[in-house]
């Protein structure tokens, strides 16, 4: 029997330092607001690999020693699976630069609900935040989509 899905998968990562985050406020109208910088992994190319380039495409700043903290995933209907690798850092070096994606911003931690966040980017910031969460997971019940915590 086969057991194999198709996948998607993806990283993110918060750069910070002290009590300041580096956070990104995406113009994409599928899911724009603030979040940290990310994307798709791409072929031959290793979950490390790809959230170092993401960071630096998207941010300028080449990041050391990403962390590898948490999940995020869902399955599909059509049973494929979405899954965001998180990790972070403070270990980069570069100035801050915006992408096309969006402009980029160093806050404190404590003012982040100041700003519009990207959907569901509060939830997955405790994943980041908590080191006694590691996988932040959508299951379909009766339709809904149910928030879950690890």
């Amino acid at each position: 029997m086969d057991k194999r899905v198709l996948t998607e998968i993806t990283t993110m990562c918060m750069v910070y330092q002290k009590n300041k985050i580096l956070v990104q406020n995406r113009v994409d109208p599928k899911w724009p607001g603030i979040c940290f910088p990310g994307g798709h992994v791409e072929n031959g190319e290793s979950f490390t690999e790809s959230v170092i380039r993401e960071v630096l495409e998207e941010t300028g700043l080449t990041i050391r020693a990403p962390i590898l903290c948490g999940i995020k995933q869902w399955q599909n209907d059509d049973l494929s699976r979405y899954i965001v690798l998180f990790y972070k850092t403070d270990n980069f070096d570069g100035q801050i630069v915006s992408s096309d994606e969006g402009e980029c911003l160093w806050i404190d931690k404590d003012k982040l609900n100041n700003y519009k966040l990207a959907k569901d980017f509060e939830d997955m910031y405790k994943i980041f935040e908590n080191d006694s969460l590691s996988e932040f997971f959508y299951r379909k019940k009766q339709g809904d989509w149910i928030k879950e915590f690890y």
